[in-house]
């Protein structure tokens, strides 16, 4: 799995500004950074993330449904 393209990024972007809206006071420069920092940061860590997968689910699952499940967790994780 590769990191973003240009156009993935500054929609998600302008995504998160939408939602982000009046809430923070960070800057969309600081947004777009951050965003730039955790597209690079799943990158590095795809490898890491499937080897956590135990057998036979590492093998049964496809790429989309490995990310519907971080997705679901992360989710879960921070907003109950």
């Amino acid at each position: 799995m590769a990191v973003l393209t240009e156009q993935q990024r500054s929609d998600a972007w302008a995504e998160l500004m939408r939602k982000f809206k009046g809430s923070t006071v960070v800057t969309k420069a600081q947004l777009r950074a951050a965003l730039d920092a955790v597209d690079d940061w799943v990158d590095a860590n795809t490898t890491s993330f499937n080897n956590a997968i135990p057998q036979p689910q590492r093998s049964d699952l496809n790429t989309e449904q490995k990310a519907q499940l971080l997705m679901v967790v992360v989710s879960k994780r921070f907003t109950g």
